[in-house]
């Protein structure tokens, strides 16, 4: 685990956005931050809202003030596809492991836990994370993500997925009742991969029609490459409220252009929602590739960025990034990095059912100091980050970097190295 420990759990408090402030919180002030239009500003923090958006140097603070100039301030991310029950596990597969992961509820926990802290030391401060539930295991999974929600309260909003693996016939009978049993217990959301089933059109019409008791959005995993089997879905999938969510879609990226724009078409029509994964896949994805992002978003499908494995045997070097998938969707698929930061970031909370987040006055304290002037020097050298989740500092990660001297008569005409600090300061080399 991290050094830094999360508090010992509630089980009495409430789940509330604003279960962690009460209203003597006193109000912190972030002063002199750069918003991503080029504004230096402060602002005032009020329990969980922002109370006040001013001209640098204009707010003051009855409370605590944070100095964040050579910061960029923005809304903070969220973690729309993660694994909390495998994360952390890909050291355990290897041939010099010592065996496999513990499954014990405990262990899980744990991993989960620390997997959500590093996640949140990245700036996202709420993640839904799809939960295996089913088979040998039972709920044990489902029982180790809530008693991390619960040990996170406060610090990051964590919204478990039941993810069963067979729901149709005599071998999915259990299955499909333990779904139940764990939308009772606190799933979030009703998910699951029809891929895997025998009869994928009767898996999704069983996930639906317990989403649709139970009033719950579904997301499910599909790889994407079968247009028939993506039309049906759709069509059963039209109009649920609150919401359906495929993801990663990858194989959208291997059909034919027309096949893909049609699908992509279809998708729009049913208000259907794709969370593709520019870090690469995820347990129960078939292809490392990226859905085309360009493509549905033209056809008018909501796009959202997930950073799906973190450590595990379907990515061993994943980092549970979202500034890292906003990269690469910047780099590598072509979108602005205003356009790359909002899949991981406004789309990604919408998806999760969250309230807009802006840096104006009303609005959520859910936000993510980054050293950087400007957008796009964040999105390509995000070291030190401050994360607020409900109006106070959950998370700082400070980097500093250092060079060795250097020869002084060869840069004399140079007028010295350049060096990295605040534009105002004469700091030594930090970034």
């Amino acid at each position: 685990m991290p050094d830094s420990q999360p508090r010992r759990p509630d089980d009495n408090a409430p789940d509330s956005a604003d279960a962690a402030t009460t209203a003597d919180t006193p109000a912190l002030v972030l002063g002199g931050a750069r918003l991503a239009d080029g504004r230096a500003v402060d602002v005032r923090l009020s329990g969980s809202r922002i109370e006040a958006v001013g001209t640098a140097g204009s707010l003051t603070a009855r409370g605590p003030r944070i100095d964040l100039r050579g910061y960029l301030l923005l809304p903070a991310p969220a973690e729309p596809h993660a694994h909390s029950d495998t994360a952390l596990t890909a050291d355990s597969a290897g041939p010099d492991s010592p065996g496999p992961a513990s499954q014990r509820a405990e262990d899980i926990q744990r991993r989960a836990t620390e997997a959500a802290l590093l996640q949140l030391g990245h700036g996202a401060t709420a993640l839904r994370t799809h939960v295996r539930v089913g088979d040998v295991q039972g709920l044990v999974q489902l029982e180790a993500v809530l008693q991390t929600r619960r040990a996170l309260r406060g610090l990051a909003d964590v919204m478990p997925v039941a993810v069963p693996r067979i729901l149709t016939g005599v071998a999915g009978a259990d299955s499909l009742a333990m779904l139940r049993d764990a939308v009772k217990m606190g799933a979030a959301v009703v998910g699951g991969c029809p891929d895997l089933d025998p009869d994928p059109t009767g898996y999704t019409e069983a996930v639906l029609e317990i989403a649709a008791e139970h009033g719950c959005p579904v997301d499910l995993h599909t790889d994407g490459d079968d247009p028939a089997r993506l039309a049906r879905l759709a069509a059963m999938a039209a109009g649920l409220r609150p919401g359906v969510t495929l993801g990663p879609c990858a194989g959208l990226a291997h059909l034919p252009l027309d096949a893909a724009t049609r699908a992509a078409d279809r998708l729009a029509a049913a208000g259907i929602t794709v969370v593709c994964l520019p870090q690469g896949g995820c347990a129960g994805a078939e292809r490392r590739t990226t859905a085309p992002v360009r493509l549905l978003r033209s056809a008018g499908v909501r796009v959202a960025a997930g950073s799906g494995a973190l450590r595990d045997t379907a990515n061993p070097v994943g980092r549970g990034d979202p500034l890292e998938a906003a990269y690469l969707l910047a780099s590598q698929a072509g979108l602005r990095a205003e356009q790359a930061y909002a899949l991981v970031s406004t789309t990604a909370r919408a998806v999760l059912g969250l309230p807009d987040v802006r840096v104006e006055a009303g609005f959520p304290a859910e936000l993510l100091a980054v050293r950087g002037e400007r957008l796009s020097s964040v999105l390509s050298l995000a070291y030190s980050r401050i994360v607020i989740h409900r109006g106070r500092v959950v998370a700082r990660t400070s980097a500093v970097r250092e060079y060795c001297d250097s020869d002084a008569d060869a840069t004399a005409g140079l007028g010295g190295l350049p060096r990295q600090g605040r534009p105002d300061s004469g700091s030594g080399p930090r970034n």
